[in-house]
């Protein structure tokens, strides 16, 4: 009854707050007592007091200032004596856990979110702050949530967030099965999961789906231009370019679809500019100061890199392309301690991508740190290896520390996994050489001559071997002269002469599983 009477004034507010006009709905609201007028009355006043913030942010490259929060703290004293005396409807609530939040008082943040969720369970803004406050699988599982079918669309998002994306994906493909495969949110939230899985091919099916829905819509436009990047799809990333700025040229996407397109023509001080235009317009979008800072690095600008990624992690400190470029940077910096911290939080948000794995290894290795660099190579390796660089690192690895065996298990399986990518023949293939004269003096040494004899032969196709390759061969051609004795190729098979070596040989000295299969080559896809 009351909001009957306060109708024309709550009419004539909504229609200024749709023009983001906020102080006028505020003023025309200020003595209405109904809950729909009150909370539009408080959320105008805390919009009002952001946008101020936001416009002062954009003068100067940099986030808001957290630290100017007076307007917050004002409204959180308001909302708070409400919420004591519980007169705050589902939608207040919603209100004042973002107040909360903004604050830093996360735990009552989630407390008061959780209670605007049990009033209002279809209000998908409440469920969405929340999504930022669970930390792991473990604390989701423990919340009381409300038995609503908007329920899964959440824990969906939350796996997003924690980067369970096999767990997101199955949900979203299982509502997408069940009636919602024309809805534009599922298809960006499957793509966007395909993009985390690094399964390139796949999310661009989604995201050219996602384009046949929707052709004007600009959000998750920023993710395609990614992956367009990564495939060094130039033209196709070049009309998505020309197409966001058909629609609207000043939107945060499409800014950074254009930074995007440049740094794949290297014109990187162009991306910067695109980048920082894209921040001008919303000084809290991620994407952009990330980018930004592989910017700089490629313009050797550690110094603006650090900021840009130090900034993105102020935004959201799960952004594990910040960390992990800071721990690229203090690599380049020659800081290997600050550099083990950086990779090592990327490494705990992605636990099972390589390449944080490897940036991990490589800080141990540094900082010598063996054993530990050892178990990373080895888990890069097992969890699938995007740069093929961890047998060849673990090899050597072994090398150093003199354990012949593993080492030389490690290479075999190197050259194994070459031949089988059809490598083995390409003798540009960084590390092929390294591993072919390691295994010839390696046989040589444990008198398996004719395996020795294969392995040097195809270093001799080397240019950084060949002088070596030529010493091992002559050094071959002396045994079996000296020692006639030993078996020739028609009495004994290359693995013959490891027959007797156990699979637990290849363990390391701390019980760290390195390699469970005998050091013998097969040399049948690359012999000369």
């Amino acid at each position: 009854m009351r909001f009957l009477q306060e109708y024309d004034q709550f009419s004539l507010a909504t229609s200024y707050f749709d023009l983001r006009e906020y102080d006028r709905a505020a003023f025309f609201l200020k003595d209405c007592v109904s809950p729909k007028c009150y909370f539009l009355y408080m959320y105008s006043r805390y919009l009002a007091d952001e946008k101020r913030k936001l416009d002062k942010a954009s003068d100067s490259i940099g986030p808001p200032d957290h630290l100017d929060n007076e307007h917050l703290k004002t409204i959180r004293i308001e909302l708070g004596k409400k919420h004591a005396n519980k007169e705050l409807d589902g939608y207040s609530l919603y209100l004042y856990g973002v107040v909360l939040k903004k604050l830093d008082l996360l735990k009552d943040s989630l407390d008061v979110l959780l209670e605007a969720i049990e009033k209002e369970p279809l209000h998908w803004g409440t469920w969405q702050e929340l999504v930022p406050l669970i930390t792991d699988r473990e604390m989701l599982l423990s919340l009381r949530l409300p038995s609503c079918w908007i329920k899964q669309f959440f824990i969906a998002l939350v796996y997003l967030e924690l980067q369970l994306n096999e767990e997101s994906l199955k949900i979203y493909q299982d509502m997408e099965e069940n009636g919602f495969h024309k809805s534009t949110y599922i298809v960006a939230r499957i793509a966007v999961a395909k993009h985390n899985m690094r399964d390139v091919d796949a999310a661009l099916t989604s995201f050219n789906e996602l384009n046949s829905l929707d052709p004007y819509r600009l959000e998750d436009m920023d993710i395609l231009s990614n992956l367009l990047y990564v495939k060094e799809m130039r033209h196709d990333l070049a009309h998505l370019a020309h197409k966001c700025c058909d629609i609207d040229k000043y939107r945060v996407e499409t800014c950074c679809v254009i930074g995007n397109y440049y740094s794949l023509r290297s014109q990187h001080e162009k991306a910067v500019l695109y980048f920082q235009r894209s921040i001008k317009l919303n000084p809290l979008y991620l994407s952009a100061w990330t980018l930004m800072g592989h910017e700089y690095m490629e313009m050797k600008n550690t110094n603006a890199a650090i900021q840009a990624y130090r900034q993105a992690l102020e935004i959201n400190k799960r952004d594990y392309r910040a960390w992990y470029g800071l721990g690229q940077t203090y690599e380049i910096l020659k800081m290997p301690y600050y550099s083990l911290y950086y990779y090592r939080n990327a490494q705990r948000l992605r636990p099972n991508d390589s390449r944080m794995i490897m940036g991990l290894g490589e800080a141990y290795e540094k900082l010598d740190r063996l054993q530990e660099a050892k178990k990373c190579f080895w888990k890069a390796h097992r969890v699938g290896d995007i740069e093929g660089a961890a047998l060849l690192k673990l090899a050597k690895l072994h090398a150093r520390l003199g354990e012949e065996d593993q080492a030389a298990g490690a290479y075999n399986e190197f050259v194994n996994e070459a031949n089988a990518l059809g490598l083995g023949k390409s003798y540009s293939y960084e590390g092929l050489s390294e591993a072919y004269i390691y295994l010839a003096n390696f046989y040589v040494k444990h008198e398996n001559l004719d395996a020795a004899y294969q392995a040097a032969q195809i270093c001799s196709e080397y240019t950084e071997t060949r002088e070596e390759a030529k010493a091992v061969l002559k050094h071959i051609q002396q045994l079996r002269q000296e020692r006639p004795s030993i078996p020739s190729n028609n009495d004994i098979r290359m693995d013959d002469t490891f027959g007797s070596i156990p699979n637990d040989s290849f363990q390391s000295h701390n019980n760290t599983p390195v390699m469970n299969f005998p050091p013998v080559m097969n040399l049948r896809f690359n012999t000369p």
